[in-house]
């Protein structure tokens, strides 16, 4: 039966193109694997939902106080552990990320790194093509028969012997995907990314000694890590794995799921691969969910006091619990053009990199292959063992220290900075690139997430700049308006510049919303998709 009978027998609608080479990963049998975790699972998902806008919305108004919940004490207070970690991901030292086109997957699998995370989430615009080459690079990446033929350098690539071990992060628990829908509904895109990567993958690397690996991104509640964890029990019972084949590491990178740190954990016990501090998310989410001004996006650090506490508690939670605490992204990028800048850039990662080791942290992440290297040698100087999980790190914060005040003055070149590298990255996330190197940083959807949020708080709570400016609406669109200008004089690549009027116009309404709009990503996909031919 092929996807188009399929369609018309189970009542689904395929709106994107299923090119005939999509058909090795988007099949009958995927398909149909597709429509069981979106009966059993959807609904639950969008209940999941709302009761995160809730939330929100009573954080927001004060008639609640974020913190940690008294009715999961005993999860936080009792002795227990996760299960035992495979041997295979008991050292992760090093891991790099990145989205899932063919060359970037082959370069990152062949870096030297312990672990490839390819990022189907903040760094891969989700057009149609992107998602379906994702997963069938992923498909051949798995078999070790991915290649890739670059016609300019007239050069191959292809997979060493001893590639890195691959973890795959699916898109958040609030994006639909609309090229797969039932009944009129979405899928979720979750589910999507989830399932196709498991039903085509999962048996053999099972077969091959290995196992499915992901990362769980933008949780904000222990429900949410359950209903994962009810997913992969379906899915290991439908291909007749093993339960506790999956192992996936979330990422704190919510403020509220920090604070649910030990209950995440518990909740996905059997399956969980530890805890990453996803600190770009996690700085938006600290924007969204307190009342608190910012200061310029590059005076908030790792050593600014609510972020230390954030990092101090995610390692002693994961290390009371057995399992991995990984360290954050380093976005720096190497600057060949400019050795000066490039040592400094260098050297900005060293500091980053051994703050982590000395912390706890049994991993960190990086966004190019040329600093897999120096990333290694930090944690190889410091961490003689595969991991330091038998670190104990003492730390327990309270509810002030999680969701302190950050300090710092509002600046007009910061104000700048956010908007133009929000136009840049808009433009090219609206080109179909998710991952954008911009001024020497690897910038995603998180980052961008952070610059267009405090765009949106300065304007709301009438912050003052620290020369005496009110930043108002008015003067932020006149802003947009003259870096646009600016942008397409040969100030970004031009591939991004037929998307930056729409671009402008996307930040001009996310800035100008009465309330802050939840992610750029959801607000924006109509555009992409209709930029890119949903059919």
């Amino acid at each position: 039966m092929n996807t188009t009978m399929l369609s018309l027998a189970y009542g689904l609608n395929i709106r994107g193109a299923v090119e005939s080479e999509y058909e090795k990963v988007l099949h009958p049998d995927s398909l149909r694997f597709l429509l069981r975790l979106h009966q059993h699972f959807d609904a639950e998902r969008r209940q999941l939902l709302v009761e995160r806008k809730e939330r929100l919305a009573a954080w927001r108004s004060g008639e609640q106080t974020l913190g940690f919940l008294s009715d999961t004490k005993v999860i936080r207070e009792k002795d227990w552990k996760a299960a035992t970690l495979p041997e295979e991901i008991a050292d992760r030292r090093v891991e790099i990320t990145g989205p899932v086109d063919r060359k970037m997957i082959i370069n990152a699998l062949n870096s030297g790194a312990n672990v490839f995370m390819a990022d189907l989430e903040d760094s891969n615009s989700p057009t149609w093509t992107n998602l379906m080459e994702g997963q069938l690079n992923l498909f051949d990446a798995v078999r070790r028969t991915i290649e890739f033929h670059d016609s300019e350098k007239d050069k191959t690539y292809s997979l060493n012997e001893d590639p890195a071990v691959l973890f795959v992060r699916p898109r958040g628990l609030h994006l639909d995907e609309v090229h797969l829908q039932y009944e009129e509904h979405s899928f979720s895109a979750s589910l999507v990314d989830f399932g196709l990567f498991f039903y085509n993958n999962a048996r053999y690397l099972v077969e091959k000694g290995s196992a499915p690996y992901f990362y769980l991104p933008k949780l904000e509640h222990w429900k949410e890590a359950r209903w994962w964890d009810r997913v992969f029990r379906f899915a290991q019972d439908y291909l007749g794995i093993p339960q506790g084949t999956v192992k996936a590491t979330v990422l704190i990178e919510t403020l509220p799921g920090c604070f649910q740190a030990d209950e995440i954990i518990h909740a996905l016990r059997d399956h969980s691969a530890g805890l990453n501090c996803g600190r770009w998310d996690y700085i938006f989410s600290y924007i969204k969910c307190t009342n608190y001004l910012t200061p310029d996006r590059d005076l908030v650090t790792m050593t600014t006091p609510f972020m230390k506490a954030y990092t101090e508690y995610v390692v002693s939670v994961c290390h009371r619990r057995g399992v991995h605490a990984m360290g954050g992204m380093a976005a720096q990028i190497p600057i060949k053009s400019d050795p000066e800048a490039d040592s400094i850039a260098r050297e900005k990662v060293r500091a980053d990199k051994t703050r982590e080791v000395k912390l706890g942290h049994d991993g960190t992440w990086v966004a190019h292959p040329g600093l897999v290297s120096l990333a290694r040698e930090v944690f190889d100087q410091y961490m003689k063992t595969p991991n330091q999980i038998s670190k104990q790190v003492l730390a327990f914060p309270d509810a002030e220290d999680l969701a302190r005040p950050a300090e710092g003055n509002i600046t007009f070149g910061g104000i700048r900075k956010n908007v133009e590298v929000t136009l840049q990255y808009f433009s090219a996330w609206l080109s179909g690139q998710g991952a954008a190197a911009i001024h020497h940083l690897m910038e995603d959807a998180a980052t961008a997430e952070i610059s267009r949020t405090q765009l949106w708080q300065w304007v709301h709570k009438r912050a003052m700049t620290a020369e005496g400016h009110s930043v108002t609406l008015d003067w932020i669109k006149e802003i947009i308006q003259a870096e646009a200008s600016a942008l397409k004089d040969g100030r970004m690549p031009e591939t991004w510049v037929p998307y930056l009027e729409d671009a402008a116009l996307l930040l001009e309404k996310l800035v100008a919303a009465e309330e802050l709009p939840d992610f750029f990503t959801t607000i924006a996909y109509p555009t992409l998709n209709k930029l890119h031919d949903v059919q």
